[in-house]
């Protein structure tokens, strides 16, 4: 299987003729475009920077095979499109274009005690790679490929580092780091392998990697 990164927090995956996009959002300057090449997205929640809502809902019109799986929240943004965005949760699992995805998590890392936390959910693919979403919630089950947040108003150094002690990965790979400088993903990079003895790989957008 091969993880392409893209802008932030997106990712796509690609094995064999099969490919599943995870978060395609606003953020992502190409979301529109990977979901087009697909024909099964994952959506972690609904905030923008993971959710493109206008570029998913057109495509949806446009494409009747697309199949989108998402929480409750994201559902009643997209809308059902006559079963074709499905909402899942926590425990349940999915076959996307024929990946095995297991959900878990449930919601949002808290970025201020006066804001609500959305509902928002892990993957993990295939047993081999998670994407957590905004959240530090580790799957509880062994993780080869680990997609760690390393950018945004509730991100921690901290809960990054104990995050990743908890999961024990192969690999760590940066992800949702949109609003860090090169010097800032080295940075964390640095603290993240010292503290876990797990490097952190980071990748450029459009770098794609074997998991």
């Amino acid at each position: 299987m091969e993880l392409t990164k893209h802008t932030h927090a997106t990712v796509a995956l690609r094995d064999g003729d099969r490919t599943l996009v995870i978060d395609p959002g606003a953020y992502t300057p190409n979301s529109a475009d990977l979901v087009a090449g697909t024909d099964a997205v994952l959506v972690t929640h609904d905030h923008p920077d993971h959710l493109d809502v206008d570029a998913l809902t057109a495509a949806l019109d446009a494409q009747p095979g697309l199949r989108v799986w998402a929480p409750a929240s994201v559902v009643a943004a997209l809308g059902e499109h006559d079963g074709r965005v499905t909402a899942v949760a926590a425990g349940d699992t999915i076959r996307p274009a024929g990946f095995d995805v297991t959900v878990s998590g449930g919601a949002h890392a808290v970025i201020h005690a006066d804001l609500p936390r959305t509902d928002n959910v892990g993957y993990l693919v295939d047993g081999r790679l998670f994407h957590p979403g905004d959240s530090y919630a580790a799957p509880g089950v062994p993780v080869e490929t680990l997609l760690v947040p390393t950018s945004g108003p509730w991100v921690k150094l901290g809960e990054l580092v104990d995050f990743v002690r908890a999961v024990q990965p192969s690999r760590a790979v940066q992800i949702h780091d949109l609003m860090l400088s090169e010097v800032g993903k080295g940075s964390f990079a640095q603290f993240a392998g010292q503290l876990t003895g797990v490097d952190l790989v980071t990748l450029a957008d459009g770098e794609t990697i074997t998991v």
